[in-house]
């Protein structure tokens, strides 16, 4: 069997406030076609790590690399040409509430390419149709759900049919139907998509439930403590502090998804 093809190496990375050292050492491997997960407690710079993987924020030292591409050695011109190869989807959705979900879909189309109006409607509702929200391109934010407002932006995160999405803490917020019904949407969307994922996440269900491989970060440590399937990881992981983390602090290490 050939083996898979990385799609994002991150390599030595330190991540650091001035002299305040986050994380140091990082050294994982993203997969193509990867739902790859970012875990850890709360405070170990999980969120860090995805600004620092999309151009958001320079590491202190290491490098995040896409493919050939070591990423922070590039110009400004070169990073935003692979950036715009990726849909982000933020813990807030960060929808423009001014903007109906129609307008806040097509904004990247806008920006980023000469389509004709009518072709940017069509595929903005093809967009809003693939995540469940058709015939709500005239709903302004305020006037949906919290689950549809992820939704819709995750319908604006893939408008450019992109490479790779990164999604910061997606499910935060959502009823456990809610977050369920999310992880299956970002599985067909892989599927259909072929795009790479990255997630940040704590939420041990949605982990259980779609990511294939991961990092562990602990605040303590200042570093990772392990990289790989979480289900592997919870079979095989001696590392207390992660067995911890995987098993809710039970030591039990059964699959719990619900």
């Amino acid at each position: 069997m050939t083996p898979p093809a990385p799609a994002i190496i991150v390599k030595g990375l330190t991540m650091a406030y001035g002299s305040f050292v986050l994380q140091r050492d990082l050294d994982f491997t993203i997969n193509r076609g990867d739902i790859f997960v970012i875990m850890g407690g709360s405070g170990c710079g999980k969120s860090t790590l995805l600004r620092h993987m999309i151009g958001l924020k320079q590491p202190a030292s290491g490098s995040v690399w896409y493919g050939e591409a070591d990423f922070w050695a590039l110009d400004e011109d070169e990073r935003a040409a692979i950036i715009r190869r990726a849909g982000v989807l933020y813990q807030s959705g960060a929808l423009w509430s001014s903007m109906t979900l129609a307008e806040n879909v097509a904004l990247p189309l806008q920006h980023y390419t000469d389509l004709a109006p009518e072709v940017v409607a069509e595929l903005v509702a093809f967009k809003l149709s693939l995540v469940g929200l058709a015939g709500f391109e005239d709903f302004y934010p305020s006037e949906l759900s919290g689950g549809m407002r992820k939704r819709a932006a995750l319908a604006r995160a893939i408008a450019l049919d992109p490479d790779f999405l990164f999604f910061d803490e997606p499910s935060a917020g959502l009823d456990p139907i809610s977050a369920r019904n999310l992880d299956q949407l970002i599985l067909e969307l892989r599927e259909s998509l072929g795009a790479t994922v990255v997630i940040v996440t704590h939420e041990l269900a949605s982990i259980y439930a779609i990511a294939t491989n991961s990092v562990f970060l602990d605040s303590e440590a200042k570093t990772m403590l392990a990289t790989g399937d979480p289900k592997t990881l919870l079979q095989e992981c001696t590392d207390p502090t992660v067995l911890n983390f995987l098993t809710r602090g039970t030591g039990q290490r059964e699959v719990r998804t619900v």
